[in-house]
């Protein structure tokens, strides 16, 4: 379980992809605790990171961590499309007595979400987000929550086919969102207690 406030960017060393899945290296920028945890909460193999919102369990550590992934999950998310360079946004998995900033965000991506435009407002950048299924759409809530390449964004608008979010300069600095260009698919996580309440 994640909050969905990044705690580090990372660069992709390797990505290799075939029918039966995926292998992902990135540099290990978890090198420090998080305040109040012990040396031990440094990455370690075993441990469920997010990488860009997706919840991956990490093969090795070291000055590299190495990540695999099965068919399903390149399926419904971008990771299938990085390559050596890239930046990934990560987070460490929930402990308890972490404060939650964000909100619940289990690291299960629902689908990729297509930028339709970034707009500038103010000292922001507005991002529209189309929707990968109609049938999600009942999860988008105005001022709810929704999870954007694993970042907990809040939805300032929702159209007929997408919504809008829009990101502060902290957030733009400090994720791979100030990459990221019209057209590009991003990994959509859908507030989990919008889904248990249409449940």
């Amino acid at each position: 379980m994640f909050t969905g406030i990044i705690s580090k960017t990372s660069k992709i060393v390797s990505a290799t992809s075939n029918k039966n899945g995926m292998f992902l290296e990135i540099e290990n920028k978890i090198k420090k605790a998080k305040i109040g945890l012990p040396a031990e909460a440094l990455a370690k193999e075993g441990e469920s990171i997010s990488i860009n919102g997706v919840c991956s369990t990490v093969k090795k550590a070291g000055k590299i961590l190495a990540f695999d992934y099965m068919p399903e999950t390149l399926k419904l998310t971008n990771l299938a499309q990085l390559k050596k360079g890239d930046i990934v946004n990560l987070e460490q998995s929930l402990r308890f007595g972490d404060t939650l900033s964000g909100h619940i965000v289990l690291g299960h991506i629902d689908g990729k979400g297509k930028i339709e435009s970034i707009q500038k407002e103010g000292n922001s950048l507005a991002f529209e987000i189309r929707i990968p299924n109609k049938a999600f759409k009942k999860f988008l809530i105005y001022k709810g929550s929704v999870a954007v390449e694993g970042i907990s964004l809040t939805i300032a608008k929702v159209l007929k086919d997408s919504f809008t979010v829009k990101i502060i300069p902290h957030t733009l600095e400090n994720t791979n969102l100030k990459f990221k260009k019209k057209g590009d698919l991003l990994n959509i996580e859908f507030d989990i207690l919008a889904k248990y309440a249409q449940q």
